[in-house]
């Protein structure tokens, strides 16, 4: 699967006279086969890492190292282009990942149950149609690490109930790093994690204990 390794990475977000530290000179190494959470309170730059990780965004210092495929986070929607359609929109991911596109779109058709509306611009989605559209883009597409941001499933419940189905296949042949505030959702999916608080990453091999950690910083905020 391979590892993805934080080497000295500084993020930091400047805006309406504020500075904000994501991340500061955080060197870590996401180990292989593990699945892995990721807490902290609101605000803590929990999205912010996922999106370094993923590529989609650069830090401003340091380096993101990834061995093996990884995903975009899990579900992310924003990223597509809305005046294109879902059709034109998947067959473009497809291809910048070095899939067959026709098998790609095909699975997603089946997957996300959107119809017609795939011949449709992606603008005239509703929200919950871009997420089947995400999801089910995300399945189609065969990564060694899946990033997930709090969502694991959408739509209605027998659509919910297949995206919880398909998830846990890949699981079999992938990992996560999941940002999830459910503790019963963690412990589902994840066997180790990181706390990230202050500008640093604190990693527990146990993520009983890195729950049980989660809970004292909101306690004491």
């Amino acid at each position: 699967m391979g590892a993805i390794v934080l080497d000295q990475v500084t993020k930091i977000y400047t805006g309406n006279g504020q500075r904000k530290e994501i991340l500061r000179d955080a060197s870590f190494v996401f180990p292989e086969k593990r699945n892995i959470a990721i807490m902290g309170r609101n605000g803590a730059g929990k999205s912010t890492l996922m999106r370094l990780l993923s590529g989609a965004e650069r830090p401003d210092k340091g380096r993101v190292i990834r061995h093996g495929e990884v995903s975009w986070p899990l579900g992310f929607s924003s990223s597509f282009n809305g005046s294109m359609t879902g059709v034109e929109n998947v067959l473009f991911v497809a291809r910048l990942y070095g899939q067959d596109a026709e098998e790609v779109l095909d699975y997603v058709a089946w997957f996300s149950e959107l119809g017609r509306n795939l011949d449709l611009p992606v603008r005239s989605y509703s929200s919950g149609m871009k997420a089947r559209l995400a999801f089910g883009l995300s399945m189609a597409i065969p990564f060694a690490t899946y990033l997930i941001d709090e969502i694991t499933a959408v739509g209605d419940e027998a659509f919910k109930r297949r995206c919880r189905e398909v998830f846990l296949q890949r699981q079999q042949t992938s990992r996560v790093i999941m940002i999830s505030h459910s503790a019963a959702t963690i412990r589902r999916h994840c066997d180790c994690g990181v706390l990230l608080e202050n500008g640093a990453l604190t990693y527990y091999d146990d993520v009983g204990a890195l729950i049980d950690r989660y809970r004292d910083v909101l306690e004491d905020a």
